[in-house]
């Protein structure tokens, strides 16, 4: 089992950068792969990127490839999110997942944190 606390939302502007991290503990012997996922109220929750442990694999939703990178820091248990060049339909809850990197897509498995809200205004 491990735990994940999210944080580093906030409100920006578009056009604007965030930068979100998400710490693990418990169980971080583990060797997860780690990602993140948003929920805009009303819709499903979406996946946004992943990456492995050793950090030699990363993906990327569609809707975010080229603006979003993933990255991670094991000696710190922690997973990063750059986000750049928000739009306003970027606006959702953030939340950070660890899983098997077989299933790090599938929302139905994983462990997730309770996330951390991230408003782009026009």
């Amino acid at each position: 089992q491990v735990q994940l606390v999210e944080s580093g939302g906030g409100l920006v502007q578009a056009g604007g950068s965030l930068r979100l991290s998400c710490v693990a503990s418990g169980r971080t012997s583990a060797r997860y792969a780690m990602g993140w996922f948003r929920q805009a109220p009303g819709k499903v929750r979406e996946f946004v990127a992943a990456i492995s442990w050793s950090g030699g694999n990363t993906l990327y939703g569609n809707s975010v490839k080229g603006r979003f990178a993933i990255s991670r820091d094991n000696a710190e248990n922690t997973v990063y999110l750059q986000m750049n060049s928000l739009k306003p339909e970027d606006t959702a809850v953030y939340y950070c997942t660890a899983d098997s990197w077989s299933t790090i897509g599938d929302v139905d498995f994983g462990s997730w944190g309770q996330g951390t809200q991230v408003t782009v205004s026009s």
